[in-house]
C-alpha cells in the first residue's frame, strides 16, 4: 500500500474511531438509566482529569533527580484558585489561569 493511500486511511480511522467514542455513550445513555451509585462516581471524573492535568503541569521531569517545581505555574494556580473558590465557575478559572500566567512571563517572575 502507497504511503499516501495509508496515511489517508489512519487519519479517516482514527477520525471514525474518535467519532464512534464520543458519539456512542450519548445514544446507549438516552436508552439505559444510570443509577445513583454510578452518576456519583462519574460526577467526580471532571475533577480528577482536571487535578491531574494541573498537577502534571506544576512539576518538570528530569532524567536522573527529582523533579523541581515549575515556578511560573506554580504562582499562576494561586490566583486561578482563588478565583475557582469564589466563582465556581470555569470560564472564569480559564481566563483567570491564562491571564495570570501571561502576566508571570510578560513581568519576568
Amino acid at each position: 500500500m502507497p504511503t499516501f493511500s495509508f496515511t489517508l486511511l489512519t487519519i479517516f480511522s482514527c477520525g471514525i474511531v474518535t467519532w464512534l467514542s464520543r458519539v456512542l455513550p450519548f445514544i446507549l445513555l438516552k436508552k439505559f438509566t444510570l443509577s445513583k451509585g454510578v452518576a456519583e462516581y462519574l460526577s467526580f471524573v471532571p475533577i480528577v482529569i482536571m487535578s491531574s492535568l494541573w498537577f502534571s503541569s506544576l512539576f518538570v521531569q528530569n532524567l536522573g533527580h527529582l523533579p523541581t517545581v515549575n515556578v511560573e505555574n506554580l504562582l499562576a494556580s494561586l490566583p486561578t484558585l482563588i478565583g475557582a473558590v469564589i466563582s465556581k465557575n470555569l470560564l472564569v478559572i480559564v481566563i483567570v489561569g491564562v491571564v495570570s500566567l501571561a502576566v508571570i512571563r510578560l513581568g519576568g517572575f
